[in-house]
């Protein structure tokens, strides 16, 4: 198992590991969740798939097993920046409720957003924690390599469970909120915190 940061400075020493990831997003959040998306080319993709943002890989001879994006808050395309930024100004449309935050959504070099993470549904139980274990290794790696002191996401509500078990330190920064099928809420992870 292997993990690749991606940017669109780097991809061509890729070959098709980039198109893969964007395909394997699409499985995941429009076949498997049924999330309405942008979609080309059998691949998933939005308006943060910018050159600002980075993409992380965690594949295995050619087969994406799972992927995350890391999007820095200072970014900013047309009238975009960042997804839960985006959220809170009432951008997307109320797919992502307003309230999102208990305060304002921070524009920060050290602080990037972390979102469309997913693991493959094709992976085996018994392997599902090895791979966890890859993208919190690869994603806290990438994101301080960038600078990164903290990062946000908007994850499913029973993060404490499970970012414990990963070895993060996070904080809910908003509340519990039910959009589509789940209950999320958004949370900080200290990136300068050790892994434990």
């Amino acid at each position: 198992m292997q993990t690749t940061t991606l940017s669109f400075s780097n991809l061509h020493n890729y070959g098709e590991l980039f198109a893969n990831l964007f395909r394997a997003r699409k499985q995941s959040f429009i076949v498997q969740k049924k999330w309405e998306l942008p979609e080309a080319e059998d691949m998933e993709f939005d308006q943060y798939d910018t050159p600002q943002s980075r993409w992380i890989a965690i594949h295995d001879n050619g087969l994406v097993l799972a992927g995350i994006r890391l999007t820095p808050t200072t970014a900013r395309c047309g009238v975009y920046s960042y997804m839960i930024r985006d959220a809170q100004r009432g951008l997307l449309g109320g797919s992502i409720p307003e309230n999102l935050l208990y305060e304002d959504a921070p524009v920060d070099e050290q602080a990037w957003e972390c979102s469309r993470v997913f693991v493959s549904h094709d992976i085996p139980q018994m392997y599902r924690r090895k791979v966890h274990f890859k993208m919190v290794e690869a994603m806290t790696g990438s994101a301080r390599e960038m600078g990164a002191s903290r990062l946000i996401a908007l994850t499913g509500a029973n993060w404490p469970r499970w970012y414990g078990r990963c070895g993060l330190e996070a904080q809910a920064i908003g509340p519990v909120l039910r959009i589509d099928d789940g209950d999320f809420q958004c949370v900080a992870i200290d990136l300068t915190a050790k892994l434990h």
